[in-house]
This record gives structure tokens, sequence and C-alpha cells, in this order.
């Protein structure tokens, strides 16, 4: 990699805008992260030709958008790496100008997109309620003592949680049996299932694990057995984004007749490396 890389820190931004014909300037509406362009000089060099033409073929292979994404990890000395999801865009046609490429060397600037503009960490952070004893979040994050848990409903509208990124998350939630209903929510945003199960009353039996995905592409609603409970949710659900920073979060649980647990999981994202 060569000096001249663009588009490594803070992705570019789509900022809409109202127009009243009777004021002056505009009012804002909203905004959201583009698709971030990157472009990365680099420079190939071998031993012989023999050898420059082979780095090539492994570069443009490896590049190529039709066997998927690539993953561009960038790492500060003594800092975590970070990784985009990109797709190549241009770059690497080539040049056999004088200035661009010789026997045993080539340069190019390689173009890249990556659709979701974030970074990722390596960690995962995740916080554990379970009923009679609790864990704290794992990692960097302060501890969730103490919990205010009842022997039959747990109630809480300001359980403390963190979110160590730069942007808001999309939690995973497992939610282990025996639970009869539940409700998740931030703000004025919640989902959650009220209504009494088959059989037994219990939306998730005991040894049942629910896994509620609410990640943008994904939101899903299944079981450990793969049985989609989506059309089971309250009505109007709203799989809210945990906001970056410390927020307090309202949980709603009653559990069934054995020891049931909720785990929230987010993998942090950061607008620059």
């Amino acid at each position: 990699m060569q000096a001249g890389a663009t588009g490594l820190d803070m992705p570019a931004y789509e900022v809409n805008y109202d127009t009243s014909p009777n004021l002056d300037g505009s009012t804002f509406r909203s905004s959201r992260a583009a698709a971030r362009e990157i472009m990365i000089p680099v420079f190939l060099y071998g031993i012989d030709r023999y050898t420059v033409r082979q780095l090539k073929r492994k570069l443009i292979r490896s590049l190529n958008p039709d066997h998927g994404p690539c993953t561009l990890r960038v790492q500060e000395s003594g800092q975590p790496p970070r990784y985009l999801r990109c797709y190549y865009k241009g770059g690497l046609e080539g040049n056999e100008g004088e200035n661009n490429s010789g026997f045993r060397w080539a340069s190019y600037g390689i173009q890249l997109t990556a659709p979701d503009p974030y970074y990722y960490g390596d960690d995962f952070h995740v916080a554990q309620w379970t009923f009679g004893s609790g864990q704290p979040f794992l990692g960097d994050a302060v501890p969730l003592f103490p919990l205010k848990l009842s022997a039959g409903v747990v109630s809480d509208t300001a359980l403390p949680v963190l979110n160590p990124g730069d942007a808001r998350a999309w939690p995973v939630w497992e939610i282990k049996g025996p639970v009869r209903s539940f409700t998740l929510s931030h703000g004025g945003q919640s989902f959650g299932i009220t209504g009494p199960g088959p059989g037994s009353g219990e939306v998730v039996p005991g040894g049942r694990t629910l896994l509620i995905d609410t990640r943008p592409g994904v939101k899903t609603v299944r079981d450990d057995l793969g049985r989609n409970f989506w059309p089971a949710l309250d009505p109007n659900p709203e799989l809210w984004a945990l906001p970056s920073g410390s927020s307090r979060i309202g949980v709603q649980l009653v559990p069934g007749s054995g020891s049931a647990a909720l785990t929230m999981t987010i993998k942090p994202r950061y607008e620059s490396y």
C-alpha cells in the first residue's frame, strides 16, 4: 500500500432538507450514511516478470466481485484491527505506461465500494440476564449489577446497557425457556410476544431457545428448531437498534416454572478505524 489512500475515515452522508417557499434557507429533515468509496494505491514488485504476473493474477482473482465481497483490514500500531466488507469497483484495468508499470513491477489505484460504510471489530459485546443471578457485560463494559428481579415477573424499564461503537447497532436476542411472555423496549419502541403460547401456555417452552435477529437485511424470529415466530409477535413490532454509548432498555418477562435466561449480543460499528 502506497501513500494517497482515500475514503478510510468518516463515511459520506446524504442529508435531506425541506424547503419552505416563504422562509429563507431549509429545514433539516433526515440523514443517512452512504456507501463508502475507497481508493488504495498499491505497488506490486516481483523478482522477475513471471513473479509479478502471478501476483497480479492472484490479486485480480481475490478482488473479483463475482466471488463475493472482500474484507479490507485496517490496523494502526497498538490499536485493534477494524474490518470493512467491500466490492471491487475498478482500478485494476492496467496501464503499461512507463510511470505505471515495468518489467518487474506494477502500480494500481484500486477502487472499492463498501455498501455497509461502518467498520467492525473482532469482538462481540454480550449482556446476559438470568433469573436468580446475573452476569456483567463481557469486555470493557460496566457491570449490570444490581438487577431487580422478582420471583414471578421480571420487569425493569431502566436496565443499563452499553454500545461501545460510534453508531447504533442492532441486537441479536436469545431467550431460553420456559418463558410465558416477554416485551423488550427502548424509548418509545418495543416488540414482544405477550399472548399465551399453545399447550402449556409458554411462548418459549423449557429446553427451547428463541432467537430474535434485529439486524437490517435479516429480521428473523425463529426458535432452535427453525420454526418462524414472526406471526406471533404483538401488533406493530419495532425491532429497535441500540444507540451509541450508554443507554437503558426495558425488559418485561414472565418466566415459566424452570430457569430461563435472556441474552443480548451486539457487534459494534465504527465510523473510522
